[in-house]
């Protein structure tokens, strides 16, 4: 179990329980009322630090190394019905954007998302996350796919943003995306995107232009990282803190600012710490968001997205 910095106090509780529950079995001494108490310690003390955070603890949350992914949310709501689908039927297929068939209940999804790694190794091979033009494109064809034959897109954001290196941009990387947004806005089929850990930059707006978007409690989603933000503004790192405060990047923020329409509740201490629980509550949001529009007629659908997203960033004096 890796712990993040202000987690901490709950480390130490959790190491005094374990030490005290060997003492009681390691001898004849009565030690279950000193453990009761611990526990109760660690419960009141898991509550309050999770009740406060900050917008940089939750930043940090989002990016915890024992987070679910996006194929262990769509391994979990599928219960292997998913069958992925591969390449952008132009240049490869790219392995940091995963796409697929799958149902949820009795409804079929075409379900896309960014894919991190569990290792060294599986991160390498995601690319960290970070999609090139090849994977925004297949992302395109397999939403295209989906609106041919009225199926419900369903998007999970989790990337650190678009790979911003010198091979992508020479194959396209900002016309995929600006392209992937266009085509988005005007796809006659309901779209679903749910933040499920980092929403950074155009490699989360290329697919996250939603009917109905939705983040998790702990996730994030602005135009900018803090530390990025940090380094531009301040000229230094270590700011970042300042900076996650300043981005209104947290879920609450997000709703607050109309920049998303729900946000999904999770166990306390995050969505790793109770898996099963975080699965259950994305899926009772999903099929929630489907059942409000379902029954949209397709000029309905598209007129309603298109004034959902041109009324962004419009204040009246």
């Amino acid at each position: 179990m890796e712990y993040l910095d202000f987690e901490l106090p709950i480390k130490e509780l959790e190491d005094q329980l374990n030490k005290c529950r060997l003492i009681g079995e390691e001898s004849d001494i009565d030690v279950t009322e000193t453990c009761q108490n611990i526990e109760l310690k660690l419960r009141n003390t898991r509550k309050e630090i999770f009740k406060n955070l900050t917008a940089w603890q939750r930043v940090q949350l989002s990016r915890h190394p024992s987070r679910p992914y996006t194929l262990d949310f769509i391994n979990a709501l599928t219960q292997g019905t998913f069958m992925e689908l591969h390449g952008d039927r132009n240049v490869k297929d790219d392995k940091a954007m995963v796409g697929g068939l799958g149902k949820i209940g009795d409804q079929s999804y075409m379900f896309i998302g960014q894919q991190k790694g569990y290792n060294t190794k599986t991160r390498q091979y995601r690319n960290f996350g970070m999609a090139n033009p090849e994977g925004y494109r297949k992302a395109l064809r397999l939403m295209k796919m989906a609106e041919k034959f009225g199926i419900p897109v369903l998007t999970l954001i989790d990337t650190p943003g678009a790979y911003p290196g010198l091979e992508a941009e020479e194959r396209g990387q900002g016309e995929a995306i600006a392209r992937n947004i266009f085509e988005m806005t005007r796809l006659k089929t309901p779209i679903i995107s749910v933040v499920i850990g980092e929403g950074a930059s155009g490699g989360a707006l290329g697919i996250g232009v939603g009917d109905t978007v939705l983040m998790l409690e702990n996730s994030w989603y602005s135009v900018i990282s803090p530390e990025n933000c940090s380094t531009i503004l301040w000229r230094s790192w270590s700011y970042k803190e300042q900076a996650a405060e300043a981005l209104k990047l947290i879920a609450s923020d997000g709703k607050k600012l109309k920049v998303i329409d729900g946000i999904i509740k999770e166990p306390i201490g995050g969505a790793h710490a109770d898996r099963q629980k975080t699965y259950k509550s994305v899926e009772l949001a999903i099929k929630k968001a489907y059942a409000d529009l379902k029954d949209l007629s397709i000029s309905e659908l598209v007129e309603k997205r298109m004034e959902k997203y041109s009324n962004m960033g419009v204040f009246k004096d």
